[in-house]
């Protein structure tokens, strides 16, 4: 068996092997008795048929395809061992010539990732803060919340809540059909498509109009977009909101109580700032691995983004071995193909490809581990406050494919620690050799991860 290979641009090389002609006719051979033993040949036992004429009875392609059948795969895997490759998934092959017998083939292999000078990498965090206005605005969230409704005998306002019957129609095609549903008014929030709401201020009870909106050319429905939606609508109640006075008497009500509404505001404030720290966070996180990639050189092959492609459909159809048709559905719901979705999610599956390839290199290089005890630290993290439920959520966590996924979630938190602890502006170990060499190195790099 005669191999050449040929390095191909993305994590990709190309093999050639030509199979010695002896063992294809061993091949040819094995293949005839296979097929000798379950074909009846008119005239003959099942087994005793000459070659020659099962070849006759069969067609002249039959050995051949029969013997290929076993012999690709074996001559692959011989040449993928003698050439020293690791493919990542199934290689494209195809028959270039059967005299002699040519195979060539597309093997996709372990991406390569060259990570550059990360350790001179350096992100300034950006600062956080509250704005007085959030405040404000949660602390009318809380005042709705908290709000009495009164029947009104006056046409709708902004603000209002509403019982209706509504029914909205496209093309003859229902899109709403509610009997007495329940909905408020607040403006900049629509309520059904876009510029509906704004058509129900100022109608009067117990009267059924008709209306008529226009939906945008770029909705988010392919099968609506661009048209326009007749409604019929009869509303049956106008409630006005009335908010509460913000006071220390309205802070003392609020969840476990307040003693004043400076305190009310200073808790929210301080939640707040949990929340735009945790996003700021985020933010770094992406800045960093931004950067990272800036100076990087990351090849893989294009399967990993099929993968990945794949995955993320599911996650969004909630398709999957229980339910075959989701994915079906959630197409006819967002009125798309299959295609168009994929190359929508092709880009984010781009980037969390190329992350997750830097992470792990990162992760390599400064010998960063996760331990059987660290694993079980995340499971214990993960159901705190599932009370009753703890025990069976444990066990759907004790398979090893589970256990395998959480330490992949752990290292990539660890690593990124490492990331931010290198990137932050006090900066992390810079050795001259700008990578982890030794002992001693992955000794620091492993202290600033735990």
């Amino acid at each position: 068996m005669k191999v050449s290979t040929e390095r191909l641009p993305q994590s990709q090389v190309a093999l050639e092997i030509e199979v010695d002609p002896e063992r294809v006719e061993r091949s040819l051979e094995q293949a005839y008795r296979r097929l000798a033993q379950r074909t009846r040949v008119p005239g003959f036992r099942p087994g005793k048929a000459p070659r020659a004429m099962l070849e006759r009875y069969l067609g002249p392609d039959s050995l051949m395809n029969e013997a290929l059948d076993r012999l690709i795969p074996e001559v692959y895997r011989q040449a993928v061992e003698e050439q020293e490759l690791e493919p990542v998934d199934l290689p494209e092959v195809e028959i270039a010539s059967t005299e002699p017998l040519v195979l060539k083939a597309t093997v996709p292999v372990r991406p390569t990732v060259e990570l550059g000078d990360y350790r001179q990498l350096r992100v300034p965090e950006e600062p956080v803060t509250v704005d007085p206005e959030q405040v404000e605005g949660a602390l009318k969230d809380l005042q709705r919340r908290y709000a009495t409704l009164e029947p009104v005998q006056r046409p709708v306002q902004w603000g209002d809540v509403l019982r209706a019957d509504v029914v909205g129609t496209i093309e003859g095609n229902k899109i709403v059909d509610q009997k007495d549903v329940e909905f408020q008014l607040r403006e900049g929030v629509a309520v059904s498509l876009s510029g509906f709401a704004e058509k129900l201020i100022g109608l009067e009870k117990n009267v059924e109009v008709e209306l008529s909106v226009d939906v945008a050319s770029d909705h988010t429905d392919a099968r609506l977009a661009g048209k326009t939606c007749e409604y019929r609508v009869l509303v049956k109640e106008i409630k006005e909101e009335n908010l509460p006075p913000l006071d220390d008497a309205f802070a003392r009500q609020v969840g476990e109580g307040f003693p004043s509404l400076e305190s009310l505001r200073e808790r929210l404030t301080s939640n707040l700032r949990q929340v735009e720290e945790e996003a700021a966070r985020h933010r770094y996180h992406d800045r960093i691995l931004n950067a990272l990639l800036d100076g990087a050189t990351v090849d893989y092959p294009p399967v990993l983004v099929e993968r990945e492609v794949d995955r993320l459909l599911r996650d969004q159809s909630g398709s999957g071995q229980q339910d075959s048709h989701a994915l079906e559905r959630y197409l006819q719901q967002v009125g798309k193909t299959e295609e168009e979705l994929r190359l929508e999610l092709r880009p984010a599956a781009v980037e969390r490809v190329t992350r997750s390839l830097m992470l792990s290199k990162v992760a390599e290089v400064e010998n960063i581990e996760v331990s059987e005890a660290e694993v079980d630290e995340e499971v214990e993290r993960m159901v705190v406050g599932t009370g009753e439920q703890a025990a069976e959520i444990k066990k759907l966590f004790a398979g090893e494919e589970s256990r395998d996924a959480i330490r992949r979630s752990v290292l990539a938190r660890k690593t990124l620690d490492r990331l931010v602890s290198i990137a932050s502006e006090n900066g992390g170990p810079t050795p001259e050799s700008g990578a982890a060499e030794g002992p001693a190195e992955a000794e620091r790099a492993q202290e600033t991860t735990d």
